[in-house]
């Protein structure tokens, strides 16, 4: 699972997710890419699943790049536990996504199958993508 090595601090603020993606909004490494249309977290654990359905629809072809990382710890109170008394524990990490951001970059493989496995991994997603190209 994909985490930070360390943190300043522990617990983050939620804050508001508004606007379009201004870094990571165009393909840099790729040639097939997969990019969000709509705002939303992703987990480490959306990420790796996305990445294992991508994997294995290229057997071992084309090259991915992973283009998101998730950053931002999500917190939980433990289960039968009463309002109050501060904020819950660390429990995991997600990535918080804007519109318009790249999330997978795939090349060295043809159109067809790379849209394909494109696909397969928006299905592991909270969020509506789509597949996009640097030909189109």
């Amino acid at each position: 699972m994909l985490m930070p090595k360390r943190t300043k601090y522990r617990k983050q603020q939620r804050g508001r997710m508004k606007g379009t993606a201004a870094k990571g909004a165009a393909i840099a490494f790729g040639e097939y890419a997969l990019k969000t249309l709509e705002a939303g977290k992703i987990s480490s654990r959306q990420i790796e699943s996305a990445r294992i359905a991508i994997t294995r629809k290229v057997r071992r072809g084309g090259k991915l790049w992973i283009r998101i990382f998730p950053d931002y710890p999500e917190t939980k109170k433990p289960a039968e536990t009463r309002m109050g008394k501060g904020k819950g524990n660390p429990d995991s990490w997600v990535a918080r996504i804007k519109p318009g951001k790249i999330l997978f970059e795939i090349s060295g493989i043809d159109g067809d199958l790379a849209k394909e496995a494109l696909k397969s991994a928006s299905h592991k997603l909270p969020v509506k993508t789509k597949v996009v190209s640097i030909h189109s």
